[in-house]
């Protein structure tokens, strides 16, 4: 078994950037920062599906050999979802054996032959699964159904959403600095190797001819990241690009520990080249990064503060877009008890779409609704610049949390999904509360 130096292991990403204002203290109390910490482990807890544990009428128990992860408590979503669950996994409170569990089953699921569905879209080959069946471990690549057969039509796009290849790089990397121990990446999965599958997973997702940034069109287009699949985003795709240029960093450092210096340096140049590019073609004037150059080619809430927290933009224009994002929330465009918008009130699409282009009206969902998720990325951008500021968003984002928590019983149950202008919506939800604490943990005390 080789064994990692982790002075090798040096550029770890979602860390605190150090521009401007240094962040010297918590962004919570320690009584907040515990209650957080209690709950989200409690919400992972509730997330596990055990073997041979049944929780939905429409499948039968965990038959996939070990424990997975739904992306929260409630019965909303009776599937192994691979975004949801990769994004938490820096929470801390999911074991090395679960861990590598659904990674070898998520590799397993990777496409190994391109197929085209019978709803005429593509499936190429090195796709990651959107979800995974619990009762028969069968991938399911598109949004919007838990039906292997019937899956892929134009509505969820023409090819599987592109975050989740990232992702997989995600779950891969964790699990190794984790374990120690390269073993698993020189392991066949289905008679690949899993470090060739992430590099088929890196190279699945489209770009332009000898380009790096992630792109779609509306002829070829694929959901950019799944908390926005119901929305139409083309050109190239902001969201997407900030995933792998943190896979790339990733890929550098697991061919170092194989030994593969040449390989590593690949991945190392084109980490560097997405940073430069990146802003080049994401920027708007005040500092903040566009979804995409096509359709929705609008000021991304999302993408700007992930890509801050990630160092991927830098110097002033991480000031200015902290600028722009403070003044947002103090003007009431950007948040609601604590839970943020995708894109800023007032700067909507139109009066009856957020985005230029949605399977749901204004106002719900991911088409105007308010997300706990990013509310810790928020926080640490906004900190940059007015750390008084940021700490009363994560105060208002707690006293939510404290105020529905699901714990209490009866219609209690936050974390919810997200808010819509009538009513929440999917209580106990996972990331809602993993990813803010994610955050909240890594920052200095």
């Amino acid at each position: 078994m080789r064994k990692i130096n982790f002075i090798l292991v040096l550029n770890l990403l979602f860390s605190v950037n150090s521009i401007g204002q240094n962040i010297t203290n918590r962004l919570l109390s320690d009584s907040d920062f515990k209650y957080l910490e209690e709950l989200t482990k409690d919400v992972v807890e509730r997330s596990r599906i055990h073997p041979n544990q049944v929780i939905s009428k429409e499948f039968r128990g965990n038959n996939s050999g070990g424990t997975l992860i739904r992306p929260g408590g409630s019965d909303c979503y009776p599937a192994f979802w691979i975004r949801d669950y990769a994004m938490s996994l820096e929470s801390g409170f999911i074991t090395l054996e679960e861990q590598k569990h659904m990674l070898v089953l998520t590799a397993s699921g990777q496409c190994d032959q391109t197929w085209i569905s019978d709803g005429g879209c593509m499936i190429p080959m090195g796709a990651i699964p959107d979800h995974i069946r619990i009762d028969d471990s069968r991938p399911i690549y598109f949004p919007g159904t838990y039906d292997y057969k019937d899956q892929g039509n134009k509505k969820w796009g023409m090819m599987p959403p592109y975050c989740d290849q990232f992702f997989f790089i995600d779950m891969a990397y964790f699990y190794t600095k984790n374990s120690v121990s390269t073993r698993l990446l020189t392991q066949k999965i289905k008679g690949i190797t899993l470090i060739d599958r992430l590099e088929l997973s890196y190279k699945t997702a489209p770009t332009k001819q000898d380009g790096l940034l992630v792109y779609a069109t509306e002829d070829f287009r694929g959901v950019d990241f799944g908390f926005r699949d119901v929305i139409t985003i083309t050109g190239e795709l902001c969201m997407p690009s900030l995933l792998k240029y943190k896979a790339s960093l990733e890929l550098a450092e697991l061919f170092e520990l194989l030994k593969k210096k040449d390989k590593a340096e690949i991945y190392r140049m084109n980490a560097r080249r997405l940073k430069e590019e990146i802003p080049q073609h994401f920027s708007d004037p005040r500092g903040m990064l566009l979804a995409s150059t096509g359709k929705s080619r609008q000021a991304d809430i999302w993408s700007t503060v992930m890509a801050i927290y990630c160092g991927i933009i830098e110097g002033e224009q991480v000031l200015n877009a902290s600028r722009t994002i403070t003044e947002g929330y103090k003007k009431g465009l950007l948040a609601k008890s604590g839970n943020i918008r995708h894109v800023f009130i007032g700067e909507d699409f139109s009066e009856k779409s957020a985005w230029e282009k949605s399977l749901v009206r204004k106002g719900d969902y991911q088409n105007g609704g308010y997300w706990g998720t990013p509310t810790g990325w928020v926080c640490s951008a906004i900190a940059k610049t007015d750390l008084a500021t940021a700490q009363q968003l994560a105060k208002e984002y707690i006293d939510n949390l404290r105020a529905g928590d699901y714990r209490k019983g009866g219609e209690f149950g936050e974390p919810w999904e997200c808010y819509n202008l009538e009513a929440p919506q999917n209580a106990i939800y996972m990331t809602t509360v993993t990813s803010p604490y994610t955050v909240f943990k890594s920052l200095p005390k």
